[in-house]
């Protein structure tokens, strides 16, 4: 089969012809998205450590099984998971990726699976920062930090999807805050140099309710001081910073919740139920991101360029 393999650390994955996997079962893949994890694992640097070389890369994907599996017949379009550069093993960058039962999730009729795995668990993160973690409820508002990244996207249409009242998206430009009034948000903020973030954050949502930050730094800190009593903020990354200045006072006079949200931490039917909710707004035509299509073939500049930040969104490899 044709895979995308990193042979050392640190570097882009080579296009080479590989014998199948080995595993529980295998899945003809359809598509697979090139992830900020996947990234981070193949550079060497994350909390797994160096991963084990070479290996095939790809923490998820969609495909078809290729046997049955479980309950699921062969030909079941799924999505699924892997642990490649988090521990040895292979992953989805290749034409077939070897599965476990646990890993797999039935995908809802009618799902575009490159649109599917553009989503992802960037999507499913969304979800649940909004539903479980930020305990959202009908009517409120929504802020949402970084609407430009495949996570921001997500989250300004499912925030409406799951019943915001008001949604203010704020991204770094011009174009992704275009984009994310097209997709259903009521006002926008550019996050730019000038230091009135918190009052032009405040005139647009009129007092917010959840903040979904995947900044951290000063855009979360002004954020946060728009929330109403018994607001939250929930985190889930720092691309901004890795720390951001939160006041004792800011937090005590409104009785505000700051959450962190990791998809590390689901269990497997979360997991399989917050896959199977989003993709089916996907099939529904309810929910997209940007996304670029590649083939497999292209592997080593398509990892360049999302490395290196020069994509047109999230890039899904197609074999």
């Amino acid at each position: 089969m044709i895979a995308a393999q990193i042979r050392a650390p640190g570097q882009a994955p080579e296009v080479a012809e590989l014998p199948d996997p080995a595993g529980e079962a295998l899945v003809a893949v359809q598509a697979a998205p090139i992830t900020p994890l996947d990234l981070l694992c193949a550079s060497g640097t994350s909390y797994f450590g160096a991963p084990a070389t070479p290996y095939v890369p790809g923490v998820q994907g969609v495909g078809t099984l290729a046997g049955p599996l479980g309950d699921l017949a062969a030909g079941t379009p799924v999505w699924f998971a892997t642990t490649a550069g988090m521990a040895p093993g292979d992953g989805s960058l290749a034409q077939r990726a070897a599965v476990t039962a646990a890993d797999v999730v039935a995908l809802p009729p009618g799902v575009d699976p490159v649109l599917a795995a553009a989503l992802g668990l960037s999507a499913v993160a969304a979800w649940m920062c909004l539903t479980r973690r930020g305990r959202l409820a009908p009517g409120e508002t929504v802020i949402v930090l970084g609407a430009g990244g495949v996570v921001g996207q997500a989250a300004v249409q499912l925030a409406r999807l799951a019943g915001a009242g008001r949604v203010v998206a704020c991204a770094r430009s011009a174009s992704a805050l275009d984009l994310a009034r097209s997709r259903g948000a009521d006002a926008t903020v550019l996050l730019d140099a000038r230091d009135d973030l918190a009052a032009r954050l405040a005139e647009a949502s009129g007092g917010a309710d959840l903040v979904i930050d995947p900044l951290s730094g000063a855009p979360a800190a002004a954020a946060l001081s728009t929330l109403r009593p018994g607001g939250r903020l929930v985190n889930l990354g720092g691309s901004a910073a890795d720390s951001s200045p939160v006041d004792s006072a800011t937090l005590r006079s409104c009785s505000l919740d700051v959450l962190g949200y990791t998809n590390a931490s689901l269990d497997t039917d979360t997991r399989r139920d917050a896959v199977q909710a989003v993709c089916r707004f996907a099939a529904e035509r309810r929910l997209t991101v940007g996304y670029e299509r590649v083939p497999l073939t292209d592997a080593t500049d398509a990892w360049t360029r999302q490395r290196d930040g020069t994509a047109r969104g999230r890039i899904v490899l197609v074999p």
